[in-house]
């Protein structure tokens, strides 16, 4: 697959993984899902932490709780959002917790500056 030229091309976002991104935030409740864990004391303030939001993000079973989802359509969602580099998980005890890479996204970000 073909790089995106200029600078920010060398920071492992080349075309394809701008659409990985596209492809995940296409969803409208995967969109959702990021735009929560933006803010997670904000939107999950209502839901006792398991463990430090800010450290290791939210709880999958807060997320599906506030989504309405079914269990398995949200661990499909994070999944989604994980391999395209979005979100990071971390295990504590039996739940994953996610919370945003801030580092990849600004990545995406001077890729789409850099590529459209």
């Amino acid at each position: 697959m073909a790089e995106t030229a200029g600078p920010g091309s060398g920071s492992g976002s080349d075309s394809s993984d701008l659409i990985d991104v596209f492809k995940a935030l296409g969803n409208p409740a995967r969109l959702q899902i990021m735009q929560w864990l933006k803010n997670p004391e904000t939107h999950f303030g209502a839901y006792e932490p398991i463990a430090d939001r800010q450290l290791v993000g939210v709880c999958v079973t807060h997320i599906q709780a506030k989504s309405g989802l079914a269990q398995s359509t949200v661990s499909s969602y994070m999944s989604t959002l994980e391999r395209a580099g979005l979100v990071h998980p971390t295990r504590v005890g039996k739940w994953t917790h996610y919370r945003r890479d801030e580092e990849r996204l600004a990545q995406v970000a001077r890729a789409i500056d850099t590529t459209l």
